[in-house]
């Protein structure tokens, strides 16, 4: 049982990525409609050609790791089941370990090795893509840096998960998804508050943006809007990606708006207050309150998924995966694999959401700017230097963007642009 299964996993996985390499390689159109053709939208008038080629081979490389690398990561934890190392690494953690908690860690600490290890491949593909398309300037032991404490902060973070989850279905088989989601939502809520402040600067260094008179001017939208901010943030990213970024993120007293130190070299003035208007419109709309709400609603559904599915497969094909029963900690890299899945499958949903949110911010960022052709420059330089697709292939857009593709942006704004001329007139 245990071959087939693994073997028609792989046959499914070899399937799928051939029909997605088929997909963008040579079925996808990203040509642009001809009525937008020769307006600010059109990636060839701020494009050379050149660049407008990286695009298109940039794109559809990323696209394909894209679609392949989570399947992939499902096959990596069947495999984990189907080899039996789900239950050697619980044995080498009860040979190591006195006490339960220790070889509960030594468990977790082989298992996440192991699925970092078999990954590495494709993130440094990954990461040697960007770095040949001039995207990312990081060298390799700075990457390695931040891949490493990847792994760490995954690793403490899903052991506190791991240790409470495994320990709720000792003490209630029929109803630890309910209790689960009961103990995420304070969770949930803690990481987002502790983010800015402990886990990002583990990466980056913020500080307050150097340039005082363009605070001064961020700081004077902010009383517009009615957020009590006291700093605008910057961070050094130049010495990792060419990209152009700035986010808000937090909640209550930690929410922070930041810019990346790229974003304030390549833009001008008026198009970082383009900016900077449209993140505190996710702040004054409360998208991240919104997003939590969201978040917590889909965890719900999904532990009991999880829960249903969990009980399901064990007891169907529990022998293969070496796997008799639900509570066991080995039955781990299950957990893992569904979570993965539903993950992906909602996917598409949570971007119909956040595509939404990133409209209603560019309207709010041309009402309070009253400057539409700050936001047309903007996103063709975003375009530019990360080289985005302007009209993306159907799939990619429903599973990747999680904003509107800049086809959609910056026609929407070249138009409003156009109305306020006339309106003026």
């Amino acid at each position: 049982m245990a071959r087939k299964i693994g073997f028609y996993s792989v046959l499914l996985f070899i399937l799928y990525g051939l029909f997605f390499y088929w997909y963008l390689f040579y079925l996808a159109d990203s040509k642009l409609p001809f009525e937008y053709q020769g307006s600010a939208a059109d990636p060839s008038t701020f494009l050379n050609s050149r660049e407008l080629a990286l695009s298109e081979e940039y794109s559809k490389l990323k696209n394909f790791l894209f679609f392949i690398s989570t399947p992939f990561e499902w096959l990596i934890y069947l495999f984990i089941l189907l080899f039996g190392f789900s239950k050697a690494f619980r044995k080498w953690g009860e040979e190591s370990g006195k006490y339960k908690i220790i070889q509960k860690a030594i468990y977790l600490f082989w298992l996440n090795l192991m699925a970092y290890v078999v990954s590495f491949p494709l993130s440094y593909i990954s990461y040697k893509l960007s770095r040949d398309y001039h995207i990312s300037t990081q060298s390799f032991p700075s990457w390695m840096k931040d891949e490493l404490i990847d792994f760490w902060v995954n690793y403490a973070t899903t052991f506190i998960i791991f240790i409470v989850l495994y320990w709720l279905m000792s003490k209630s088989k029929k109803r630890w998804w309910l209790y689960a989601w009961l103990l995420s939502v304070p969770f949930t809520l803690f990481l987002t508050f502790i983010q800015p402040v402990i886990i990002d600067p583990l990466y980056n260094n913020f500080t307050a943006l150097s340039d005082k008179k363009l605070e001064e001017k961020i700081l004077a939208l902010a009383v517009e809007s009615n957020i009590p901010a006291e700093h605008v943030f910057e961070v050094d990213m130049s010495d990792k990606t060419n990209a152009l970024n700035a986010y808000v993120t937090g909640i209550g007293s930690n929410s922070r708006i930041v810019l990346w130190d790229t974003t304030l070299h390549e833009l001008k003035e008026n198009e970082i207050l383009f900016v900077m208007a449209h993140e505190m419109a996710h702040y004054v709309e409360k998208h991240i309150y919104i997003g939590i709400g969201l978040s917590l609603v889909l965890s719900f559904f999904g532990l009991y998924l999880i829960y249903r599915l969990m009980h399901l497969v064990v007891n169907r094909w529990g022998p293969a995966f070496k796997v008799s029963k639900v509570e066991d900690i080995q039955s781990f890299p299950l957990v893992l694999l569904l979570i993965s899945m539903l993950m992906f499958a909602v996917n598409p949903f949570a971007n119909v959401v956040s595509r939404y949110e990133e409209k209603r911010a560019d309207n709010y960022a041309v009402a309070l700017t009253k400057d539409p052709e700050a936001g047309v420059s903007t996103f063709q330089k975003l375009a530019k230097t990360g080289l985005s697709e302007v009209n993306p292939p159907f799939l990619v857009k429903v599973f990747r963007y999680s904003h509107p593709t800049m086809l959609e942006r910056i026609s929407e704004l070249e138009e409003k642009s156009i109305i306020m001329k006339n309106n003026n007139e």
